[in-house]
């Protein structure tokens, strides 16, 4: 009942910026400019759903995921006061970076214009031994899972492209022994060797690109290939991140429980021990 498809009915005629309209103009000869259609954020209800589901499995093993808003607009959280239990409308765990937050995307919401972000996912009490070799690697699934949800333009584990601009020495995670069990030191890697899990926190990073639906004027051509400047209408969010959250956090909770039932065959004893033989 909360839909307005008439709010969209300008754009049926025009290519927006940022946006789908083309490709999917382009490789179906039709698009469904009426929010989107499938490249609409609105599709990642299903994913939240199975999501929510996957939670209670990895639940039931011990294993803790969450994620969060780490950066909004070039503003990011400060460890130091990190809060997980912190209550803001951006999904950050820092009171004080949300609070520049909400000030830097008010004036860009008066100036018609948006922001982007990064959301951080971290998974503990993850067991080693999770992830196929080579082509099913667990942040190469990871890497798709996330790629996959609208808006999102990066991945990185651990790491991730700091890892480029420093040395073997700097970037190797030490072994130790912690508790009569093998452990890390640093957790460079981001929890992964190999593309299988190694018993560190599991943490990756997805970057958000600001949302493409704004009031600012912005050029573009129509269908019938005329050039023209437009300003979006509608209901539009001035970000994405906050949103976005929950959806990594859903996709990565998908691929964690997948990978935990495929890792199940990894050994002939778990195939018999599941089987009671």
């Amino acid at each position: 009942k909360n839909q307005r498809s008439a709010d969209y009915s300008e754009i049926s005629q025009y290519y927006r910026p940022g946006h789908a309209d083309y490709t999917f103009d382009a490789k179906y000869g039709f698009r469904d400019y009426r929010g989107g259609g499938r490249s609409s954020a609105r599709e990642t209800i299903g994913r939240v759903a199975a999501g929510a589901v996957a939670e209670k499995i990895l639940d039931c093993l011990g294993i803790r995921l969450y994620a969060y808003a780490k950066e909004i607009g070039g503003i990011s959280i400060d460890y130091s006061r990190f809060d997980r239990n912190a209550c803001n409308p951006f999904n950050m765990p820092d009171a004080q970076a949300a609070a520049q937050v909400e000030a830097y995307a008010a004036a860009r919401l008066q100036e018609g214009d948006s922001v982007g972000g990064i959301i951080e996912c971290v998974a503990e009490n993850l067991v080693p031994g999770i992830g196929e070799p080579v082509f099913d690697k667990l942040d190469a699934d990871l890497a798709k899972a996330m790629l996959s949800i609208g808006a999102v333009k990066g991945f990185e584990m651990g790491d991730g492209f700091a890892a480029a601009r420093s040395t073997g020495l700097q970037n190797n995670d030490a072994f130790v022994m912690s508790g009569g069990r093998v452990a890390k030191k640093t957790n460079h890697s981001g929890g992964t060797l190999g593309g299988i899990s190694d018993g560190a926190d599991l943490v990756f990073r997805v970057a958000v690109k600001p949302t493409p639906s704004i009031s600012a004027q912005q050029q573009t051509v129509g269908r019938d290939g005329k050039e023209r400047t437009v300003s979006i209408k509608g209901r539009h969010d001035p970000m994405v991140v906050p949103r976005a959250v929950v959806v990594v956090e859903a996709m990565a909770a998908l691929v964690l429980a997948d990978q935990i039932f495929e890792n199940m065959t990894a050994k002939m004893d778990g195939i018999m021990q599941f089987y009671g033989r």
